[in-house]
């Protein structure tokens, strides 16, 4: 697993005023199911971005991601195109410097990243909230086990990994168990910046 913040090397100020929610958490914690409705529910809020993450493997048909060949994630890093790129599984992950620009602008972006990336966004952007969207680890293992995927690879395996960084510790944490609508309310108020717990 391996992390890297591609900030330029003159950047000398973190990126801001608008407030970047990041969303971390196990596979199986239903964090694209809440990302969809959320996104679903903000649709006519044009000051809320979900920006779309790059993926060297295959989308899911509740990611909204693009998917590119390592070819093609290589040449795009090589041109300085993501602002964070990192990779988990054996797959490679980035965000584009779009984000960048949607929170210079005062948005809020809302992405969903590795819990290992966590540290260096909290040093480069301004406001960062991130939220843990997680789940017992039967229920973890049940839902793995339901998808299929075959880049799952080792459930036991996926199950057990952490992060001991106290920089990545979560601002909130969303035990995803209830109905899917429930807490996809939850995120969406956290996401506006309102009180979540009510």
């Amino acid at each position: 697993m391996t992390e890297i913040l591609t900030i330029p090397a003159d950047h000398v100020d973190t990126i801001g005023p608008g407030r970047l929610v990041l969303v971390v958490g196990p596979s199986g914690a239903g964090k694209d199911t809440l990302l969809g409705l959320a996104k679903a529910a903000c649709v006519d809020e044009s000051n809320i971005v979900f920006p779309r993450r790059v993926i060297t493997r295959e989308a899911s048909v509740s990611e909204d991601n693009e998917e590119v060949s390592r070819d093609a994630f290589r040449q795009a890093l090589a041109r300085n195109e993501y602002a964070v790129h990192w990779e988990a599984h054996s797959h490679c992950y980035a965000l584009s410097h779009t984000i960048d620009d949607e929170l210079r602008a005062g948005r809020t972006v809302i992405a969903n990243v590795s819990r290992t990336v966590v540290a260096a966004m909290r040093r480069a952007y301004d406001d960062v909230v991130v939220v843990s969207i997680t789940a017992p680890s039967q229920v973890l293992a049940e839902r793995l086990a339901m998808r299929g995927r075959s880049s799952d690879g080792n459930i036991e395996h996926r199950l057990g990994r952490t992060v001991d960084d106290i920089s990545a510790a979560p601002d909130v944490t969303i035990v995803n168990v209830d109905s899917a609508e429930y807490h996809a309310r939850q995120f969406v108020r956290i996401i506006k910046g309102d009180r979540w717990d009510a």
